[in-house]
């Protein structure tokens, strides 16, 4: 199973009001595990970059001014998804920016049938909690203080780890090691029980001192329970 965690900068929180995707980044998990592949690209938003916003991220519009459009580098994009579920924290905000910019390139969106998102895992599990990335993080033992500004790459590699977590992932892992090792003991009782001689049972009966003793020792007791039982019967 194929996903890809992802997470996005931005010039602000909505693209109807123009605001546009800076940043994208993208984590490839195969049966929950990363691979180790990655992309990773910011944009020309083609407008200023809000006081705000460059407060999160760090994107300043002189570092964003001669990045590519996102149109330009569209194809790579889409070839890294490729069909994938996409995950990611809070994922109606990012795949919102992602559809606005492949509408405004004429590309189709992606299908909201193929969000996963984290947010609303975290509330199933933990709610009235805080469900922010940094607070789950915490939660998780996930170390996140290299994290001193947004970053997609950053935070898609954080989020990783996270719904690795939230989707029992480690759990899994452990409960395969544990099945492997009952085979690994079961076996053994096997080869051992082949190879153990059968011997013979052994008889213990009381001596006729030892039932003596035990009669001795039970006319010494006073009214025993035994008796009013068959009395009463």
């Amino acid at each position: 199973m194929r996903e890809i965690i992802f997470d996005t900068e931005t010039t602000g929180f909505d693209p109807a009001s123009g605001d546009r995707l800076v940043e994208i980044g993208c984590i490839e998990l195969l049966n929950r595990v990363p691979t180790g592949r990655t992309f990773h690209a910011y944009y020309n938003p083609q407008r200023s970059m809000p006081a705000a916003a460059e407060a999160v991220h760090g994107l300043s519009d002189i570092f964003l001014s001669d990045k590519p459009l996102f149109a330009h580098g569209v194809e790579d994009l889409i070839a890294f998804l490729e069909d994938s579920q996409l995950v990611a924290h809070n994922a109606r905000f990012d795949f919102g920016f992602l559809n606005h910019e492949l509408r405004l390139c004429g590309r189709s969106e992606v299908s909201m049938d193929r969000m996963i998102d984290t947010v609303a895992i975290a509330r199933q599990m933990h709610p009235g909690a805080k469900h922010s990335l940094d607070a789950l993080c915490t939660r998780y033992g996930i170390d996140r203080s290299h994290r001193v500004k947004h970053g997609a790459l950053l935070d898609a590699e954080l989020l990783a780890q996270l719904y690795i977590e939230l989707t029992g992932g480690r759990q899994i892992g452990l409960g395969l090691a544990q099945e492997e090792a009952k085979d690994t003991i079961r076996a053994e009782l096997a080869e051992n029980a082949a190879v153990r001689p059968i011997r013979p049972a052994r008889v213990f009966q009381a001596s006729a001192e030892e039932l003596e003793r035990h009669a001795a020792f039970i006319a010494t007791l006073d009214k025993p329970i035994w008796l009013d039982e068959a009395e009463a019967a």
